[in-house]
């Protein structure tokens, strides 16, 4: 098919730069000592001379010890490289090289949090996290995994080990990132380790714990049961609207017959976060950096590995050539995770040289620094696209303690106890005691929520919460059951899916990629789109999950996992496409409990709407798909709307605020006076109805949530909902006004008292935080690291999707962490974007060259053909076998 006769994205010419460095973002505290000692750091020269010299060489020619042949590396002017090599060894070789250059301290510090080995860098300050990460045994079971591998695979990630490390053999401290000299500072004794293939297996546990599922809502539901009604939980908590909003996969689908499916291991367990969180800081008398201590470990080990925050989830679609221009697939697709600099994503093409069974990979995409291959992306047959299943893999139980023992079914059975060793920068050792059930480690005493779970149990076991019956003596715990803790096959599955040929490979690929849990979405060059539910998901006994359940009755365990036949997929649907936006999956008629925490469904109905708009309209095009992506239209925004229609408060201000919402397109854009009052005025009315001072608060959490919440109860004006004596209010109507008085109120504050001049975008505006030099507590040091804040639009619950916490501030925490759109017809008419850059470097040029791309929801050329590729390239650096 040709290609289409005008791009939608940017060219090589108009490829942004990005700003120049931004004020120092966040809460600074610092003491006098420490900023004359790091101002004198920070002269001019030292700046230049420490910063650059650790920039890797991108052109000309590096003699690497361990490579059998020559290798070349292109790189397009955003740093973006294209690796070409003659055998699979010298390929994964290389992208560990290239990962070194471009993010290595991100990689050393991202071992150190799979590992619970963060207060090794940072000292005292980070212990609580270390306790929880060692606790769940991220690293340990990543080197079960290593161990399981395939021959083959054990190689790709021994080879790409030695990269990392031939590239350490020349870079160490300084030289290899700027981060180690601001390091040096508080912790002079530091040495890099070398790189192991586990290390890169366990980044995989990460971001199964980034995006996780109901762990939250269950963890909240726990929480508050012992102050609100079964009905309230319920009404807090709503079902799925089915009837309004979509499921993936309407009816049980049928497709080809597959080839084997490799087996699935038979057990797991797990954990999840979120994370917006008040850092406490405070500083030890010999150290330079206050280190940020977090008061909430979960929220501690989501901002460790990148930082949930509210709303996480995705998008992702696949429409049919029937529906196109071009007459081929076109797929799109944008994760949603936590705001983070640098992104957690970094672009790539993997080439060999020719393509053979020998050497089979041809493949672009987004991978993460710190892995082998490709995340997602394609190769030149096949696309593919992840968002969050949000399925439930996880579950707490109650267990019953005795001493060194606990119950199960009717006997005591002793725990099982390992004790590790905390090393702390600065500071002496400290043993750790780590306990476990049947069902998993225990994680009660190591946080607050999970602590008083255990200190003023309930229990869930169809829905309906109680306090725990016949249970036996003892003191009661709480322990974690995941998919993610015990060893699976992701690490094998990214191969499979990068050298997948067809739908077929692609589902074998799919019965491997067992955590995180993802919604796979396909397309191929033969016209063909699919969806595939894919990994490791629970059968429960006798309850569903959804709050705590008595760890001392094996009814209550779980009874393996839904065999891969039976899991939902779609293979060339009537319809011609597929929207998946961590909506629910299927109906209640599928045979198998998955969830009662889907996703709303408001991104989905919104992206099926707009499809179905433009299809109506004529062949769609990539343009047409990138301007799904980009859509702003708040569902609760157009709501409150409408609720106010006749409201009038007899406060003239506010009464002109109003105004604006009825003159409103409901787009929360960046420069959007009636945005910022409908955002603002949603908050507030959250607030008014749920929380403030009422005896019983309850947790805003999930916006998605709450849309559904108040969504109901705006048609029923005499719910005891709508009644807050505290604050003098009684009834819907009542409520509404001093609401909407607040919020004109607070917004007044904040951005002035003419509205003209109100906006959303710098409300809502999105601060790029270095997730570690970036929060030190040292100001200097933080104007180095972080940029910002950026004038975003979009919302939570938005297919723009900016998530903000509710209750809290309208500042960005979730973000599309990239865009792409691809065109089966024409790889090099694909387009694709993420939130920072490919470099680590501070001050590197393409260290945020794409955020100000990412800002507008614009996508830039992506290259994959040679021509293509050598017609971008900027930098050429050959890599020839060294001594």
């Amino acid at each position: 098919m040709s290609k289409p006769p005008s791009s939608p994205y940017a060219t090589d010419d108009d490829a942004p730069r990005g700003p120049s460095v931004g004020r120092k973002i966040g809460i600074t505290l610092y003491s006098v000592l420490a900023g004359v000692v790091v101002l004198a750091l920070i002269a001019v020269g030292f700046v230049v001379y420490t910063v650059q010299r650790s920039f890797p060489q991108l052109s000309g020619e590096v003699a690497v010890a361990g490579l059998d042949d020559q290798v070349t590396v292109q790189r397009d002017g955003l740093g973006i490289p294209t690796i070409t090599a003659d055998s699979t060894h010298d390929l994964f070789f290389s992208q560990g090289y290239v990962h070194a250059q471009d993010r290595f301290w991100e990689m050393d510090f991202r071992r150190h949090v799979t590992s619970g080995r963060v207060s090794e860098l940072f000292g005292e300050s980070q212990l609580e996290t270390d306790r929880f990460l060692r606790t769940l045994g991220w690293r340990e079971i990543a080197e079960q995994e290593v161990e399981a591998l395939g021959d083959t695979e054990r190689a790709y990630y021994e080879a790409y080990a030695d990269g990392v490390n031939a590239y350490l053999a020349e870079h160490d401290g300084p030289d290899a990132s700027f981060e180690y000299a601001v390091l040096g500072l508080q912790n002079s004794g530091y040495e890099i380790e070398p790189w192991a293939p586990a290390d890169s297996v366990a980044w995989l546990k990460a971001m199964a714990w980034d995006l996780r599922s109901n762990i939250e809502d269950e963890t909240e539901r726990a929480v508050i049961a012992p102050g609100f009604t079964q009905a309230e939980i319920d009404e807090l908590y709503p079902a799925y609207p089915f009837d309004r909003n979509p499921v993936i996969v309407p009816e049980i689908s049928t497709v080809p017959a597959m080839g084997t499916v490799p087996d699935i291991a038979e057990d797991g367990e797990g954990e999840t976060t979120d994370a917006d969180t008040e850092a406490d800081t405070e500083t030890e008398p010999s150290a330079s950096i206050e280190w940020t201590e977090v008061n909430d470990v979960v929220a501690a080990v989501s901002t460790l590995v990148g930082g949930v925050g509210e709303g996480i989830g995705s998008n992702s679609w696949v429409v049919s050539g029937d529906l196109t221009e071009s007459g081929m697939p076109l797929l799109a697709n944008d994760p949603h995770l936590g705001a983070s600099l640098p992104s957690v994503w970094h672009q790539i093409q993997l080439k060999c040289a020719d393509v053979s069974d020998e050497c089979p990979f041809d493949v672009a995409g987004f991978g993460f620094a710190g892995v082998p291959g490709v995340i997602i992306g394609h190769n030149d047959r096949v696309a593919w696209g992840f968002t969050n299943l949000t399925t439930d893999v996880t579950d707490l139980y109650l267990e019953k303690i005795e001493g060194d023992s606990y119950w199960y079914d009717g006997a005591l059975v002793p725990l099982e106890e390992r004790t590790e060793t905390l090393k702390v920068a600065g500071g002496e050792d400290v043993e750790l005691s780590i306990r476990s059930t049947v069902n998993g480690p225990i994680v009660s005493g190591l946080t607050d929520d999970l602590t008083a779970i255990a200190d003023e149990p309930f229990t869930g076991t169809d829905g309906t919460v109680t306090a725990p019956t016949a249970a036996p003596d003892g003191e009661y715990a709480v322990s974690l059951k995941w998919t993610a803790l015990e060893p699976g096959t992701t690490a094998t599955a990214i191969f499979a899916l990068n050298t997948a040929r067809d739908f077929d490979d692609f589902r074998g690929a799919a019965a491997q990629f067992d955590v995180p849990a993802q919604n796979l979405v396909y397309a191929d060059v033969e016209g063909n789109i699919g969806y595939q539910t894919p990994g490791k998901l629970p059968i429960r006994g006798a309850g569903d999950g959804s709050m705590p359940q008595p760890g001392w009755d094996s009814t209550y365990a779980w009874q393996g996992f839904i065999p891969f036949e039976e899991l939902p997929v779609v293979y060339n649907p009537e319809e011609g496409y597929i929207v998946t936006a961590n909506n629910a999956i299927v109906g209640d008629e599928y045979p198998h409990f998955l969830t009662r925490d889907w996703d709303y469904g408001w991104r989905a109905a919104r992206i099926t709407e707009m499809l179905q708009r433009r299809i109506a309209n004529g062949p769609l095009t990539a343009e047409d798909l990138l301007a799904v992506q980009a859509d702003n239209h708040s569902f609760i925004g157009v709501r409150l709307t409408a609720a106010y229609l006749d409201v009038t408060t007899g406060d003239d201000e506010t009464d002109a605020a109003l105004d604006l919402l009825r003159e409103w397109d409901g787009q929360n854009a960046a420069d959007s006076p009636a945005a910022a009052y409908a955002n603002v005025l949603w908050d507030t009315l959250a607030r008014n109805v749920f929380v403030e001072e009422r005896q019983n608060p309850v947790p805003l959490g999930d916006q998605g949530r709450m849309f559904l919440v108040v969504d109901t109860l705006l048609d029923d004006p005499e719910s005891p909902w709508w009644t807050n004596e505290a604050l003098g209010v009684s009834g819907m109507t009542d409520m509404l006004k001093r609401s909407a008085i607040d919020a004109r109120e607070r917004l007044t504050a904040i951005q002035g008292d003419n509205p003209s001049r109100w906006n959303w975008g710098s409300l809502h505006a999105l601060p790029l935080v270095n997730e570690t030099f970036g929060t030190s507590g040292i100001a200097p040091i933080e104007w180095l690291f972080n940029r910002g804040p950026f004038a975003v639009g979009g919302g939570s619950s938005v297919v723009n999707a900016t998530g903000w916490s509710l209750g809290s501030d309208f500042a960005t925490v979730t973000v599309p962490s990239m865009r792409m759109v691809v065109d089966l017809a024409d790889f090099d008419a694909s387009g694709w974007n993420h939130l920072t850059g490919t470099s680590g470097h501070t001050f590197h040029p393409n260290y945020i060259d794409q955020t100000e791309a990412w800002q507008r929801a614009e996508l830039t050329p992506w290259a994959f053909t040679s021509d293509a590729v050598d017609a971008a390239t900027v930098d050429a650096l050959v890599l020839t076998p060294g001594n």
